[in-house]
């Protein structure tokens, strides 16, 4: 639950997007399992909803860059993902995702115990999708915003080996 301003709560926002597939949690889940990057360092698939996703990523010393921050290329990873996952949430089931392009900006060093990448729909078309994904570094309580990514992603066919 969200708190208003006069601390009233009120409910989370409803998803305004209705997936293709109605297993596309196991789909999505499925394709983390095999990306191996995010095995290589050691993220967790945390959420899974329509035109969302979200991917956290535990702090360890071989990620980081030469003052110990999170490397830009790691943030950079899981964000890609988050954003990608949130939109293949959206695309049929017979179809895969690929990222046509995105940009980030880093706002501050990515410093903390995890960083946490949520990537969420904007638009969803037939063959373009384009996401918006922020990453937040921080101890899981305490997060402050590291780094904003905006990205298009493509609808394509699945490869022959995965049909």
């Amino acid at each position: 639950m969200l708190a208003s301003p006069a601390n009233v709560p009120v409910p989370e926002p409803m998803s305004a997007f209705t997936p293709a597939d109605p297993d596309f949690a196991e789909r999505i889940r499925d394709s983390f399992a095999r990306q191996r990057i995010m095995a290589l360092i050691g993220a967790e698939l945390v959420e899974v909803a329509p035109g969302r996703c979200r991917i956290r990523l535990p702090f360890r010393d071989d990620l980081t860059q030469q003052n110990g921050f999170f490397h830009a290329g790691v943030t950079s990873t899981i964000a890609d993902s988050a954003g990608g996952y949130a939109g293949y949430t959206l695309m049929p089931a017979q179809s895969d995702v690929l990222t046509v392009e995105f940009k980030i900006n880093l706002l501050r060093p990515a410093a903390g115990a995890m960083l946490l990448a949520e990537g969420r729909v904007v638009r969803a078309g037939r063959n373009l999708t384009f996401t918006e994904v922020s990453v937040d570094a921080g101890d899981g309580t305490a997060m402050k915003v590291c780094a904003s990514m905006s990205q298009t992603l493509a609808c394509v066919s699945r490869t022959r080996s995965e049909q």
